[in-house]
C-alpha cells in the first residue's frame, strides 16, 4: 500500500501519467531545415515535446524542394514504430501513400503548414494562407493607393501553403484594387539566389514598375536582395512574406514597407500538442486556422511584435 501511494505521489510530482510507461517518440518532419522560419517551428515543437513529455524526432530535407527525400524520411519514421507524425507536405501529393501507410499502422499524422489532398491525418494546423495572401494584397493596394502595376515573386510549384497565399492575393487585388495590374510571376524555387535573379529578371523587364509581393522568406530574401542591388530599396512598393533577422532589418531601413508574418513557434507547438492529445485518445479538430499579422516599421518597438519575430529559439534548441 505504502508503495502504491509513493508511486502516485511520484507521478504527481511530475505531472505525467502513470498509464504511460515510456517517452513517446513524436516525429517532426518540415518542408526543409534551412530558413529561419523551420529553425522557429522546430523550437515551438521542441517546447511541445518538453510540456507534454514526448521525445521530438527532427527531420526534414535541407532543401524545400526535395520531394522525394522528404518521402523517404517520413517513411524512415514509420519503420522506426514512432507513435505520432507531425508534417509539413512539401508537395500536396508526394505523401498520399505514406499517409495512407501510416493509417493502416495506426500512427496518427498532424499536418502542418501546408496541406496535402490525402485526408488521412488527423488535424491540419497552418496560417490561413489565402487570407494572409489576401491582406498582403490589401496592403499592397492601400501604399499604392490603387493604382498602378506589381509583380509575384512565388515560391514553387506544388506548395500548397505558398500557392494559398499566391490565389489569396490575386484574389484580393482584382476584386478591391481592379486598377492595380499584375505583370509578371516568377518562382524562386525556394532559393534566395533564384529568388534575387527572378526579381532581377522582372525588373528589367518592367522597368516601371510599381511594387512586389514575395510569397515566402526565401522569396522575400531574394526580391530585397534584387531590389538593394538595382537602388530601387524605397522606391518600388515591397511586401514580402515571413519573417528573419534580414527580413526585418530591411523592413525597418525601408527595403520593405510591411512584412505578412506568421508565427512558426505556435505552429510547431501545436502540431505536436494535437498529436500527443490523439495519442491520449482525445479527438483534436480537423482544421485549427492560425492568423497571419501585416507588420510595418512602426510595429518594431511593441512587445508583441518583438516576441513575435524573435522567439527565444537558444532556450530550445540551445543555439
Amino acid at each position: 500500500m505504502r508503495c502504491k501511494i509513493a508511486l502516485l505521489a511520484v507521478c504527481a510530482i511530475v505531472g505525467v501519467s502513470c498509464n504511460r510507461q515510456k517517452q513517446r517518440r513524436i516525429a517532426v518532419i518540415p518542408k526543409g531545415t534551412a530558413h529561419v522560419f523551420w529553425q522557429s517551428v522546430h523550437a515551438g515543437a521542441t517546447a511541445a515535446g518538453q510540456d507534454f513529455h514526448e521525445e521530438i524526432l527532427w527531420d526534414g530535407p535541407p532543401n524545400e524542394t526535395d520531394y522525394s527525400r522528404q518521402l523517404e524520411i517520413f517513411d524512415s519514421m514509420l519503420n522506426r514504430h514512432v507513435d505520432g507524425i507531425v508534417v509539413a507536405a512539401a508537395d500536396r501529393t508526394t505523401l498520399d501513400a505514406s499517409l495512407d501507410r501510416a493509417a493502416r499502422e495506426n500512427v496518427p499524422v498532424v499536418v502542418f503548414d501546408s496541406g496535402v489532398d490525402s485526408t488521412n491525418y488527423v488535424t491540419f494546423v497552418a496560417t490561413n494562407n489565402f487570407e494572409a495572401g489576401q491582406m498582403g494584397a490589401r496592403k499592397l493596394g492601400e501604399l499604392l493607393k490603387g493604382n498602378g502595376t506589381v509583380a509575384m515573386i512565388e515560391h514553387a510549384p506544388g506548395s500548397a501553403s505558398t500557392m494559398d497565399r499566391e490565389r489569396g492575393f490575386k484574389d484580393a487585388l482584382s476584386k478591391e484594387f481592379p486598377s492595380i495590374q499584375i505583370v509578371a510571376e516568377q518562382y524562386s524555387m525556394s532559393d534566395r539566389a533564384k529568388g534575387m535573379a527572378a526579381t532581377e529578371n522582372i525588373l528589367t523587364s518592367h522597368p516601371k514598375l510599381d511594387g512586389l509581393f514575395a510569397s515566402s522568406e526565401p522569396s522575400s530574401v531574394g526580391a530585397a536582395q534584387a531590389l538593394k542591388s538595382a537602388g530601387l530599396a524605397g522606391k518600388i512598393r515591397f511586401v514580402a512574406f515571413d519573417s528573419s533577422e534580414g527580413l526585418v532589418e530591411d523592413l525597418g531601413a525601408g527595403v520593405i514597407d510591411a512584412l505578412v508574418a506568421q508565427d512558426p513557434f505556435k505552429i510547431g507547438y501545436e502540431g505536436v500538442r494535437a498529436v500527443t492529445e490523439k495519442l491520449d485518445g482525445k479527438t483534436p479538430p480537423k482544421k485549427m486556422d492560425l492568423s497571419a499579422r501585416v507588420i510595418v516599421r512602426a510595429d518594431l518597438d511593441k512587445p508583441e511584435i518583438k516576441q513575435l519575430l524573435h522567439p527565444d529559439m537558444a532556450k530550445y534548441l540551445g543555439k
